[in-house]
């Protein structure tokens, strides 16, 4: 790869880079941490991420001031959408600092972050103030029983309930509640979900288990495919489908024929939608990756370190963009979902 990226034209300055397959780069990703508070089954196990396990040295992370200074640069290569995300990003020290610094950035018009929830309550308005725009927030059921199997930390629901109810005070939204569905886990709480949060203005979204990283021990046959997640809805309360608010945006959309909210459906595995994904991931430790599912990445943080100016790093991240084809989800076999790839929390979901 450092072979191919040598002979790469860089697009010319000033010019928006494309990849192979024509994808503009819109978005980034910015994971800040590879720790957690939570062990989820189909992200951090905890018979992998258990008390032995070896978390990136502090020294190894990337300061607020190199994130900042790298996301300018993808800002100048038209990147409008940076979300901050872990691991569990709030475990990180005086994040509001960060957000912040980002904030500062003129040209991002999105500035967001995925959270589990239960250290919103103490930092939601410090986070608001600061400069976020709005959160995401994971739970993937609302009964304890169920909760407390998936997230595998003892964490109750009320505790996300209260992060949600923090950012909401906080003015971090709209929120988005993002429920990854595993077969003989938590489908059957679909529809309580659904019910909890319909009445609100919040948007639930339901996500496909999906095969990132190699420790969850995902399988096919885990995976609730979106068409049936809809199907148990709408026998229960009557959707339709909304059109996308952005181009290349993830989820489909749909709102209750009665007015009541809405949701969303994100489908990597059983509809793919590689064609449209502009978005780049940026590790905590500063390195580069082009896809959710990859097996490597490209490591900024030795060109920081090592006294590259802000030209040079462009000029990288250029030819990383450029030589771009990854359409993992559009060519998955089991092959290559039984592949080692980098881990969620690594690389931020």
């Amino acid at each position: 790869m450092v072979e191919l990226l040598s002979i790469l034209p860089a697009a010319a300055p000033g010019v928006a880079p494309r990849d192979t397959l024509g994808r503009p780069l819109r978005d980034l990703r910015i994971s800040v941490t590879d720790r957690c508070n939570f062990r989820c089954v189909y992200c951090m196990p905890r018979e992998v991420f258990g008390r032995d396990h070896a978390f990136l040295p502090r020294a190894e992370l990337l300061t607020f001031e190199e994130i900042a200074r790298l996301t300018g640069i993808f800002v100048d290569l038209g990147v409008e959408k940076v979300r901050l995300t872990g691991g569990e990003p709030l475990v990180r020290r005086e994040l509001h600092r960060l957000v912040g610094m980002l904030a500062a950035i003129p040209g991002i018009h999105d500035l967001t972050l995925t959270t589990n929830g239960v250290l919103l309550t103490e930092q939601a308005q410090r986070l608001r103030d600061a400069g976020l725009g709005r959160v995401t927030i994971s739970l993937d059921a609302d009964d304890d029983a169920t909760f407390g199997r998936m997230n595998d930390a003892g964490v109750p629901v009320a505790a996300v309930l209260r992060g949600i109810e923090a950012a909401e005070a906080a003015g971090l939204g709209p929120i988005k509640i993002n429920m990854v569905v595993k077969r003989g886990w938590n489908e059957h709480a679909v529809l309580p979900m659904a019910r909890r949060f319909r009445s609100t203005a919040h948007v639930l979204r339901f996500i496909e288990y999906m095969d990132v990283g190699e420790s969850n021990g995902w399988r096919l046959s885990d995976v609730v495919p979106g068409t049936e997640i809809l199907a148990t809805l709408s026998a229960a309360h009557p959707l339709e489908a909304l059109p996308p608010t952005v181009p290349g945006e993830v989820a489909q959309r749909y709102r209750y024929l009665d007015g009541q909210g809405e949701i969303g459906v994100i489908t990597s595995v059983s509809q793919p939608f590689c064609g449209t994904c502009h978005r780049a991931r940026l590790s905590a430790d500063g390195r580069l990756f082009t896809c959710l599912f990859a097996t490597s990445g490209h490591d900024l943080r030795q060109l920081l370190r090592g006294g590259a100016d802000d030209d040079a790093l462009q000029a990288s991240i250029r030819r990383v963009w450029a030589a771009r084809d990854d359409r993992y989800s559009e060519t998955r076999t089991a092959a290559t979902a039984a592949a080692a790839k980098v881990e969620m929390s690594y690389i931020g979901g």
